[in-house]
């Protein structure tokens, strides 16, 4: 399995706050990893470094065996959880944004996601639901040829419709050669995609695992293995 994302002996404090606890793990390519964790537990802490949006205060983190900084950003596409776009832009206007600023952007995936997501070019974000925001959102990033896709929370605080589509989409879309990291603390709904899983609590990685594996060895779902980690979170 090649390796696309390496992270070793990761440790990010904020003051006398530590939010990550040396973190280590690799991701490799056509897996689709869940980070999941309780609000708090260092997820977006850990995003934000591999986006290169923050520094670590020790360890290291590289993308393809690039170190994370300027050139690691063109082989990582991140949807923070909160929006890429401002109100003003129709969604026209977020992809012609996505075209100038990234040169991997591939209109002819952006175009079919649009189909498939039922958006129309026209439509202005300000007037979108959040789950259509969410359906935008994704769509630009995915519409990248990325190594790396990261996802904060993209099914939160969407109704259930939408995050059958945002999942089902996630499935049709992304590129086998690639790797998606995505955080949740949604397990029940999302657990169907998951080739592995990264619990993380307290900044400390406490269990990382291949899904199948682990339902048999533990002979539980995903889900109820969560609610027995964070059961006193």
């Amino acid at each position: 399995m090649d390796s696309i994302l390496q992270v070793q002996q990761v440790t990010k404090k904020y003051g006398s706050k530590q939010a990550l606890r040396g973190v280590s793990f690799e991701l490799g390519a056509g897996r689709i990893t869940g980070l999941l964790g309780s609000n708090g537990s260092g997820k977006s802490t850990l995003m934000k470094l591999i986006a290169g949006l923050a520094q670590p205060t020790s360890g290291s983190v590289s993308v393809l065996g690039v170190p994370v900084g300027k050139q690691s950003k063109a082989l990582v596409s991140f949807m923070p959880d909160r929006p890429l776009t401002d109100p003003w832009m129709s969604v026209g206007d977020a992809m012609k944004f996505q075209r100038d600023f990234y040169p991997d952007f591939d209109p002819v995936k952006a175009k079919r996601m649009l189909e498939f997501m039922k958006l129309s070019e026209r439509d202005r974000v300000q007037t979108l639901s959040k789950g259509m925001n969410e359906r935008l959102q994704l769509t630009m990033v995915l519409s990248r040829r990325a190594s790396l896709y990261m996802l904060d929370e993209p099914i939160g605080g969407v109704d259930p419709v939408a995050r059958t589509k945002i999942l089902n989409a996630l499935m049709e879309f992304y590129e086998e050669d690639s790797s998606i990291l995505l955080s949740t603390h949604l397990v029940t709904d999302i657990e169907r995609i998951f080739d592995e899983v990264i619990f993380i609590k307290e900044g400390e990685i406490v269990l990382q695992s291949d899904v199948e594996e682990l339902r048999l060895q533990r002979g539980k779902s995903i889900d109820e293995l969560f609610r027995e980690v964070y059961a006193e979170c």
